[in-house]
């Protein structure tokens, strides 16, 4: 009840701040900045809003007044790209925007989902699916539909057997969809091999961050769909927050004139093939940020001072990063009990200096990485690919002080 109170107060405040900021600040300075959205035509708000992280009341459970406010806030704002996913917060993300976009906000949006690619058992749960996600989200169209999480594997699985593009235009000729994308996690190569499939895509979506410049896509990858006409949503900005609240030897990198993340979102936008970016805000104060920032943001905006401290924030993040993980709890829930998440993030932290502190939790886990069976289901849900089952055995090693 106080969190929800704190929401109401902090936006009548924001609608107060808003009504000064239009008198006394000039004329563009606080307008949100848009940006070309491939060939299709469209432009698109530089910040759009990611919708797997809300803000949460307990045990997983969305605090959806809260989060109702914020997207509403955000369109208000300028944002006019909502992202969102079947599988994210246990499928409730796509019945609260549908909520949030009522009120004559879906006609302020350009609203973004996901098939679920895994899930399809038969070509014709596509369709199934797509119906079940138009009711949930309560509107007769999607703007953009992605194929969800692509890779090398689930195009030979399920996206060419089924003939899941072939649906996908028929679904766009009937119009439940206007445009055709992906959403990808896979290696360069295969990257390319997707986008030149098919000549009909319109966008796609790529984990992309100053860290990641040679992981997955890439900035390789990203030339080249934005080459191709694509536009280009980049996801995992931050890397799941680790670029937000970094490690104190790594913070000392960043000069105080900006803060960690200001450096990492205006190495995206400096990129002219970068479309936008979905970043996952989790309370009011990340949003009203993040807004600032993108109210400010351009096309070539980075100076060769900033160019320099994100080279060096990177060389010193890969020196300290044991493994990969984004917290995005794909590989959520574990048969076995394991909080693999929370697990990963104690084991980074051992690498950042604060090894007793990571101890002492750890130490309060009821299932540790010992437990780990190696079933592999996590595995395969794993859009960073982290080889789950073998980097237990040494987070084993080092909290649990035996061979595992």
């Amino acid at each position: 009840m106080k969190n929800r109170e704190t929401a109401r107060k902090y936006f009548r405040i924001q609608e107060i701040c808003g009504k000064i900021k239009s008198k006394f600040y000039p004329s563009g300075r606080t307008k949100m900045q848009y940006r070309n959205f491939g060939k299709t035509g469209i432009k698109v708000s530089a910040l759009g809003f990611g919708t797997m992280r809300f803000p949460l009341l307990h045990d997983e459970v969305v605090d959806e007044e809260r989060a109702i406010g914020m997207i509403r806030h955000a369109i208000d704002e300028g944002v006019n790209y909502i992202d969102t996913a079947y599988p994210y917060h246990q499928g409730e993300s796509e019945r609260i925007v549908g909520k949030a976009l009522a009120d004559g906000y879906r006609e302020k949006t350009y609203l973004a989902t996901k098939c679920p690619v895994w899930k399809l058992q038969k070509a014709e749960d596509f369709e199934t699916l797509l119906d079940e996600q138009l009711e949930k989200l309560n509107t007769d169209h999607i703007d953009f539909y992605l194929l969800h999480a692509l890779s090398g594997e689930r195009m030979e699985d399920k996206v060419k057997p089924f003939e899941l593009i072939k649906r996908m235009e028929k679904a766009k000729a009937e119009g439940k969809i206007r445009y055709l994308g992906f959403s990808f996690h896979d290696s360069y190569d295969v990257f390319q091999d997707i986008i030149d499939y098919y000549d009909g895509w319109d966008f796609c979506q790529i984990q992309y961050n100053y860290v990641d410049t040679e992981h997955q896509a890439g900035t390789k990858g990203l030339k080249y769909a934005a080459e191709r006409g694509l536009g280009v949503v980049i996801m995992e900005p931050l890397l799941g927050g680790r670029l937000a609240n970094p490690a104190s030897h790594l913070k000392k990198v960043f000069p105080e004139d900006k803060s960690p993340v200001e450096y990492a979102l205006d190495f995206l936008w400096d990129q002219p093939e970068v479309s936008l970016l979905l970043s996952g805000m989790s309370d009011e104060k990340q949003v009203e940020e993040n807004l600032e920032y993108a109210k400010r943001s351009s096309v070539g905006m980075a100076t060769e001072k900033d160019k320099e401290v994100v080279k060096e924030a990177k060389r010193v993040f890969d020196s300290m990063a044991l493994v990969g993980c984004t917290g995005c709890k794909y590989c959520m829930p574990c048969p076995f009990g394991l909080d693999i998440p929370k697990i990963f993030s104690l084991y980074n932290m051992t690498a950042a200096h604060r090894e007793e502190e990571a101890r002492a939790e750890y130490e309060a886990l009821d299932k540790k990485a010992g437990d780990c069976r190696s079933c592999y289901r996590c595995e395969k849900e794993c859009p960073q690919m982290i080889k789950v089952s073998e980097v237990m055995k040494e987070v084993a090693k080092v909290f649990e002080k035996k061979e595992a």
